[in-house]
């Protein structure tokens, strides 16, 4: 391995090391969906609208109105709904069921 792919790597190595830890890391960036197809998400859980309202904290009503276009997910929770959409199982890995 030459010396730039070596330095690369250790400055990779410390940079990951420090999000770990909750420092900001320059030029890190995370994508966070504009557009969330919510209906997917929660189908994918194969839960009911009202256990997977309840699962991720909002009104039914709140994720009705998402699944019908009437509203989107801003903030966190379009961030949670990215992540569910990655791995359905999330919530329940995470927090227990």
């Amino acid at each position: 391995m030459d010396e730039a792919t070596f330095q690369e790597l250790t400055r990779s190595l410390e940079q990951a090391a420090a999000h770990a830890r909750g420092e900001t890391v320059g030029g890190l960036q995370v994508h966070v969906p504009h557009d969330i197809d919510v209906v997917a998400v929660r189908r994918a859980s194969a839960l009911s609208q009202d256990a997977f309202a309840r699962r991720i904290g909002v009104a039914v009503g709140t994720l009705r109105n998402w699944e019908q276009r009437r509203r989107r997910p801003e903030g966190p929770a379009r961030v949670l709904l990215a992540l569910l959409e990655k791995n359905p199982r999330l919530v329940e890995e995470t927090l227990g069921g």
